[in-house]
This record gives structure tokens, C-alpha cells and sequence, in this order.
């Protein structure tokens, strides 16, 4: 082979490589990008969260602990969350995850109880609500909340002392009024509830549930005049009616223990024997 033969096959050699090259390149696999950084959500977001229903604030609170599973305080919205959505061994279960990294979190403390006694195992919520109450001995929530367990093993006389104690923080607060007027209304001291009820209702933070309360009370006691008069004024025509239907049936003398007064759009009545938590 002639010198300027060879040359000519190694140029064109050379040409050729250099125009493959960038077909190779464009053809080559991408480098996988870089999973985005999760940060939690601003004060503002949680904030405007919180005013949602609680399905939505579960949503939100369960993406709140992907971002960061040892944040305390999404850890007690979410169990706040899932207990207003009646998954209370949830709400539970959610609250102890945050004390095993905050063993002190006594807002988890709270959730514990209050989860507990919602779903009828208060004594579970008694231990993690003492806690609290020694921890944080100028706070009536767990002074309240933990009346309502005490109530619920039938430990009336340290119900009623927490209340009083609860009350001493905190006097004419209607939440604390309501636990004990209810607890005394179950023990058929009707005329105790009523006077603890009547102080609840005076408050400006009264609840429509707490009103209602005070109505079964009268009702039940052949005060029907009194007991229809608040029915009617809180409640649309047909929701009161059927109120007042369930409450003329228990004062002629049918079993009240598990009954319950009929729920409203907005919300439900107590059942009589039940109670108001914090």
C-alpha cells in the first residue's frame, strides 16, 4: 500500500471517530438526579393547617413526620388529628412514639389520656396522665382529664378531688365544671350536676355540648319546661324535636345508662354517660 494510501485511511479513521463521539454522548444513560431535600413546613403553613378538619390535619401531619419522624410536635397533631377521626390505638400509639424521644412531652402525655379514655381503656391514660400532672403541677388539663379516668375505673372519690384540685387552677373553667357536673349526674346526684352544669353554661367558652348537658340534666328531672326552652333556642326545629322526643322518653322512666341524646349537624349531645374532656 502507496504512503498517501495509508494516510488517507487513517484521516478518514479519524473523521469518523470524532463524528461518532457526540452520537455516543447524546445516546449514553442520564445521571439519575439528585432526590429533592424535604424541609418541614413554615410556622405559617402549620398554623393554616391546624384551622382544617382533621382529616386534613392527619394528611398534612403524616407528611409533617416523613419530612422529620422524631418532630415532637407534629407527632402530637397527627395523634390529636387521629383522635378526632375516632382512630384513638392510633392516636395512642402516636403520642408514645414522641415520648420515646421526648420522654417529658407532657402535650403527648395529654394525648395518651385523652386517646385512652375515648376509647373506654382509660386505665391505660391514668399513668401517662399523672406524669403529666407532676410535671406540670400549675396545668389543669391533666387535673381534668385525669378526673374523667378516675371516673371511668370507678374511682369517683380521686375523680372528684382531681376536679376540685383542677378547679383551684383554674376556677369556673367549663370544661373541669362539666367533667364533674356529669360525673355527679351518673352517681344520680342530680341536683350536684345541675348546680356544676348551670356554672359551666354561665361562662363565655360554654359549648353547645355542654348546654345540652345541662338540658338532659333538668329533663331528667321533671324540669321539661327549662330543659325544652335551651333545646329549641340551640338547636334547628327537627334536631330539637327529636332531642326533646328522647328526653320526655327517659324522664317517664326508661333506661338511661347508654342512651343518647340524637346529634345535630354540627355536633352531637353527651350520652349521659359519658363526659367532657379538655
Amino acid at each position: 500500500m502507496s504512503l498517501n494510501r495509508v494516510r488517507t485511511s487513517m484521516l478518514l479513521a479519524a473523521a469518523l471517530g470524532a463524528l461518532a463521539a457526540p452520537a455516543l454522548a447524546q445516546t449514553a444513560p442520564a445521571e439519575p438526579a439528585a432526590p429533592a431535600v424535604r424541609i418541614p413546613a413554615s410556622a405559617e403553613e402549620r398554623a393554616a393547617y391546624n384551622r382544617l378538619d382533621p382529616l386534613a390535619r392527619s394528611v398534612f401531619w403524616s407528611r409533617e413526620m416523613e419530612v422529620n419522624p422524631l418532630d415532637p410536635v407534629a407527632g402530637v397533631e397527627l395523634a390529636e388529628a387521629l383522635r378526632q377521626l375516632g382512630q384513638h390505638e392510633q392516636a395512642a400509639q402516636t403520642a408514645r412514639q414522641v415520648l420515646t424521644t421526648q420522654p417529658g412531652n407532657v402535650e403527648a402525655m395529654l394525648e395518651i389520656g385523652r386517646a385512652e379514655i375515648a376509647r373506654g381503656q382509660a386505665f391505660y391514660g391514668i399513668a401517662p396522665l399523672e406524669q403529666a400532672r407532676d410535671l406540670a403541677p400549675n396545668d389543669w388539663r391533666p387535673l381534668s382529664l385525669l378526673g374523667v379516668a378516675y371516673q371511668q375505673v370507678r374511682r369517683a372519690d380521686d375523680a372528684q378531688g382531681a376536679w376540685q384540685r383542677a378547679l383551684a387552677l383554674s376556677p369556673d373553667n367549663p370544661n373541669i365544671l362539666t367533667n364533674a357536673g356529669m360525673a355527679l349526674a351518673t352517681s344520680g346526684d342530680a341536683a350536684g350536676a345541675e348546680a356544676m352544669l348551670r356554672r359551666a353554661v354561665a361562662q363565655p367558652t360554654a359549648t353547645l355540648q355542654m348546654r345540652l348537658n345541662l338540658a338532659m340534666t333538668l329533663g331528667l328531672q321533671g324540669k321539661m319546661a327549662e330543659a325544652e326552652q335551651i333545646i329549641r333556642r340551640d338547636l334547628p326545629p327537627e334536631a330539637a324535636e327529636r332531642n326533646l322526643q328522647w328526653l320526655r322518653a327517659q324522664a317517664q322512666g326508661q333506661a338511661i345508662a347508654t342512651a343518647a341524646v340524637s346529634p345535630t349537624d354540627q355536633a352531637s349531645a353527651r350520652t349521659w354517660g359519658s363526659l367532657q374532656t379538655p
